[in-house]
């Protein structure tokens, strides 16, 4: 069974995926504490089923977490009906497809302004991080744009989320956890400070809804960390996929018509998101293993996106594959709401890249970042 700490595991996590699937569909992992699915269906059917939930548990004590289950308890992510139900009726008109359609020109320019400085940089200093200065920036500047707080607060939103998601990985140190309530804390009095003035764009129309004052930060907060999180992982582990396979960097510069179909198989590909959790509220069965009442399981998404029974050459990258059944934005009632902006903005980036760089090539050998559930790196030096 795979370490989730183990340095190799975390640079290529897939031979492991592999070697899991091919004894079975469902494993229990004694040292995560829960079952894990491998296969696609199986993790289909974790995602789908009515008799599993996300069902939020207070982190413990109470005393020393109390801003970090604030966040949770109050959040859309966290809840099933009837509360998921009207808190998401909240704010799935936002994210409409059609909303996020309109806001294409805007990410663009946002996009091509950011390249233009990456391109800068590596024209002065002979490469550059792009993780600094696009994967990162983008989604936050869109996300600031919408809620209504000013983009030069990007910065410090995206310490306090890359803090407060360390609490997902197991077996985080305690001044990890410290270091996310504390986060938790300041982006709490953050959103405070804003619904208290003259809020405008999305925190102004959730001030006026129906949400409490806890729901409206916790969902302000929410759209926030995951409106960066998946975005600039995709954008990372993607662009370090593309820039590591090059024939279908080629492919992807040379056919644009390709752009949408590789931004699904950059999500497939190496996935944002390894690990999604589900409580069983019933017993369950999934693929012959039963989860008891009150057990958890949770699905491998990244295992998931490399299945042969439903992915012809699942460890080939194609730009144009299609279809493309990934689970990268998962399934049911807890599809990521912010999915139809997440494609426009990798989209924007990719388009922005190869047009700006065509010969953008890898400067350096990326750093992961050392954590299994949220997959991403923490630097990406290239140069062009």
């Amino acid at each position: 069974m795979f370490d989730p700490r183990d340095p190799a595991f975390l640079a290529d996590p897939y031979p492991a995926f592999a070697a899991l699937r091919a004894e079975g569909e469902v494993h229990q992992h004694d040292g995560l504490g829960i079952a894990i699915t491998v296969s696609h269906a199986a993790s289909a059917a974790v995602l789908r089923h009515r008799g599993l939930g996300r069902i939020w548990t207070d982190a413990q004590p109470l005393e020393r977490f109390a801003s970090f289950n604030l966040l949770h308890r109050n959040s859309l992510l966290e809840n099933e009906p009837p509360a998921h139900t009207r808190l998401r009726r909240v704010i799935a008109g936002e994210f409409g497809r059609g909303h996020v359609q309109r806001l294409r020109p805007m990410v663009a320019e946002l996009a091509e302004s950011m390249v233009d400085a990456l391109a800068a940089k590596i024209a002065a200093d002979g490469s550059a991080d792009l993780l600094e200065h696009l994967a990162q920036p983008l989604p936050v500047a869109v996300i600031a744009e919408l809620l209504g707080v000013p983009t030069s607060d990007g910065p410090q939103l995206v310490t306090w989320s890359n803090a407060i998601v360390k609490m997902y990985e197991y077996g985080l140190s305690e001044e990890g956890r410290d270091a996310a309530e504390q986060a938790a804390a300041d982006f709490v009095a953050y959103l405070r400070d804003v619904v208290a003035g003259a809020p405008s764009g999305i925190v102004r129309d959730l001030t006026a809804s129906e949400l409490t004052p806890d729901e409206v930060v916790a969902t302000a907060v929410l759209l926030l960390m995951a409106g960066h999180e998946a975005t600039v992982n995709v954008i990372g582990n993607g662009v370090t996929a593309l820039l590591t396979h090059r024939s279908e960097w080629e492919r992807l510069r040379s056919d644009p018509t390709l752009l949408d179909s590789a931004v699904e198989e950059l999500i497939r590909f190496d996935a944002p998101l390894q690990l999604f959790e589900r409580t069983a509220t019933e017993d369950v069965d999934i693929a012959g293993h039963r989860v008891a009442k009150g057990t958890k399981i949770g699905a491998l998404l990244g295992a998931a996106a490399r299945d042969p029974k439903v992915f012809d050459a699942p460890d080939t990258l194609d730009v144009g594959r299609s279809p493309n059944p990934h689970l990268g934005f998962g399934m049911g009632i807890h599809y990521c709401v912010g999915a139809p902006l997440a494609r426009v903005e990798i989209a924007a980036a990719l388009t922005a890249l190869t047009k700006r760089l065509p010969e953008l090539r890898l400067a350096a050998e990326p750093e992961r970042r050392p954590e299994f559930v949220i997959r991403g790196l923490r630097t990406l030096p290239v140069t062009a």
